[in-house]
């Protein structure tokens, strides 16, 4: 489902890469090329994926993550050979799987908020009578798909 957009963010953020290559064969220092990388590359993996970011299979989040990995290394030489989560104590302390899931967290805390203008798009919450007797309480009920796909869809219909 997401293949299509998941391989055009990775095109366009490998061609990111060649740029921060060049940069790096120019002269920037390390610090500066990690800022062009949070300036100009993450962005682009990260354009709102708190609305794809939990439907993502496996293979696809990792399809993304294989950007960073490869910006990680280009701006330090050190970190060839490193584990990944090891190369990342050097530029970012969170993955950008991890950024994507508290992205989501928070753009759903925002919509919770009686001011945002995406509440009103909630379903009715629970009673919270209701809510002390049963066995897995959710404040909102749970979307029941018919697929695997729409059952994690944060559409609720």
């Amino acid at each position: 489902m997401w293949n299509i957009h998941i391989d055009y963010i990775t095109k366009k953020a490998a061609q990111s890469l060649y740029f921060l290559k060049i940069l790096k064969r120019s002269g920037l220092t390390q610090q500066h090329l990690l800022h062009c990388y949070v300036a100009a590359i993450r962005p682009i993996l990260e354009y709102c994926s708190s609305l794809w970011a939990h439907n993502l299979p496996t293979y696809l989040s990792d399809q993304i993550e294989s950007i960073p990995k490869r910006a990680v290394r280009t701006i330090h030489n050190q970190t060839t050979g490193m584990p990944y989560s090891s190369a990342l104590t050097y530029t970012d302390p969170e993955s950008l799987k991890h950024r994507r899931e508290t992205q989501s967290r928070e753009f759903f805390k925002k919509i919770l908020s009686p001011t945002s203008c995406l509440h009103s798009l909630l379903p009715p919450p629970r009673d919270h009578a209701v809510l002390t007797k049963l066995r897995n309480p959710h404040r909102f009920p749970v979307n029941h798909g018919r697929t695997q796909n729409t059952s994690h869809s944060s559409i609720l219909v």
